[in-house]
């Protein structure tokens, strides 16, 4: 299957996204309606006291002038009495988001609307919209919607740079764990350039480590720095219980703004390709037998950038392998093993992007140029 075909992202509507939502492990939002006592509440913000210490000053103020642009999201289920022949929608979840522009759009979560039939968003004013899905990305574990709110209600968030980012540096989180609203916790960049699973199992690489407490209902949610600004979307958490342990993960804001103008302009995002077809199974049994690993070409699309780099796939003759197709090593230096692991990479580039490919043709590795489709 061609990987342009096989890695296709699909766009979802609210009743088609259940079983990919409930596939993401240790997510940090997980099934359940907030209390009743839980629901957002708004107070006007009292004036700081006058003997807060500087450090304590800025987390008031950053906090204040953040938290307008974090919104409540409960997603809803449609429930069908056969006996009294009605229809109703409930709360099967709770999460965060954010409001990403004054177009109204809203950033979350994949798994946090997953399975859900209609999604309530409530700003900091208490206010309550029905969501418009747009778009999302499941290997990435993004999602966007968007409100129709006033302008004037809208408050999006500034946005940062998570590749700059260092270990030891302070960061925040704002979000509504279980069910809390308007809850921030503080925490330090405990590790850089971890990888996890997305909700369909595409790994998501350079994911940011952080030991601000993240809990059920964090989901979605933005993870800032000291200045205030986005450097990411609060997604998991490594917990066996499902509590917070210090191990929260949240995925960098370059990759939120790789994948989400496209998820606004298209409704769905798809990653480059080098333009060959690849067979999980073939892939697998064939490199196996052959002694070695990567991702084999089964055959090459024509007119993409692999065919003009002369790539080539396998021959057969009847039911008898004649020729073994290239195997792709490696992708500008670094080492694929497989399937998943070459999407990974190509994944930070763009449509356009030339790469260097080192594969194995008869036993010798050689290097080909690629561009990217």
């Amino acid at each position: 299957m061609a990987d342009e075909r096989r890695h296709r992202q699909r766009t979802t509507r609210w009743s088609g996204a259940a079983a990919l939502a409930t596939a993401v492990a240790g997510a940090a939002c997980a099934p359940g309606a907030p209390p009743p006592a839980a629901q957002a509440q708004v107070r006007e913000a009292p004036v700081a006291p006058a003997d807060l210490r500087p450090d304590e000053l800025a987390m008031v103020e950053l906090f204040e002038r953040t938290s307008p642009s974090v919104v409540y999201l409960t997603s809803l289920a449609r429930r069908v009495d056969w006996f009294g022949r009605t229809t109703a929608e409930v709360p099967q979840g709770t999460g965060t988001g954010f409001i990403w522009d004054e177009a109204g759009h809203v950033i979350t979560n994949f798994h946090v609307i997953g399975g859900a039939d209609s999604v309530q968003v409530v700003l900091h004013d208490q206010m309550s919209y029905e969501a418009d899905f747009v778009g999302a990305s499941p290997s990435h574990d993004l999602a966007v919607l968007r409100i129709a709110a006033p302008s004037g209600a809208l408050r999006p968030v500034e946005i940062g740079d998570s590749e700059g980012l260092r270990v030891g540096q302070s960061v925040y989180a704002i979000g509504n764990p279980f069910g809390l609203s308007a809850t921030l916790t503080t925490g330090i960049v405990s590790a850089l350039g971890r990888r996890i699973e997305g909700v369909d199992g595409t790994p998501i690489e350079n994911v940011i480590q952080t030991d601000a407490a993240i809990n059920r209902g964090n989901s979605g949610g933005p993870l800032l720095n000291s200045a205030g600004r986005v450097i990411g979307v609060n997604t998991q958490i490594a917990s066996p219980s499902g509590a917070s342990h210090g191990v929260g993960f949240a995925v960098p804001v370059s990759t939120v703004l790789r994948v989400v103008p496209e998820l606004i302009e298209t409704g769905e995002y798809v990653p480059p390709q080098l333009g060959i077809e690849i067979n999980y199974n073939l892939n697998r049994n064939l490199l196996r037998r052959a002694g070695t690993s990567g991702v084999l070409v089964v055959d090459v699309t024509p007119g993409s950038g692999a065919a003009e780099a002369g790539l080539r796939g396998i021959e057969v003759e009847g039911n008898r392998l004649r020729r073994l197709g290239d195997v792709i090593q490696r992708i500008d230096g670094e080492r694929i093993a497989s399937p998943g692991e070459m999407r990974a990479v190509l994944d930070r580039y763009r449509v356009g992007d030339e790469v260097t490919v080192t594969i194995l043709r008869d036993g010798a590795e050689r290097e080909v140029v690629v561009r990217l489709s």
